[in-house]
C-alpha cells in the first residue's frame, strides 16, 4: 500500500484512464504471486480472477488508484 500511495503522487495528474489500467496491473501482479505461493506455475489467467476476485483485494486494505483518484477529484471540486 504504501508503493502505491507513492504511485498515486507521482500519477495523480495523469488522465483519469491510467488509473484503472494501473489498478489492474497491480492486481494481476497479486494474483500471479498468490498463484505462485499455491503451487501454480505462470502469470494470473483464467480462474485466478475466480479464485482471487476484485473484493477480495478490497477485503484484505489494497489501496485503490481509481478510488483515490476520485476522492482527490471530489475534494477538489467542493
Amino acid at each position: 500500500n504504501r508503493s502505491l500511495r507513492g504511485w498515486m503522487e507521482y500519477f495523480k495528474h495523469s488522465s483519469r484512464w491510467t488509473f484503472p489500467r494501473l489498478d489492474s496491473w497491480v492486481r494481476r501482479r497479486l494474483r500471479s504471486i498468490l498463484r505462485k505461493r499455491s503451487g501454480r506455475k505462470g502469470i494470473s489467467r483464467g480462474r485466478d480472477h475466480n479464485r482471487w476476485p476484485n473484493a477480495f483485494f478490497e477485503r484484505h486494505g489494497l489501496y485503490s488508484l481509481v478510488a483515490a483518484h476520485r476522492a482527490m477529484l471530489q475534494s477538489s471540486a467542493g
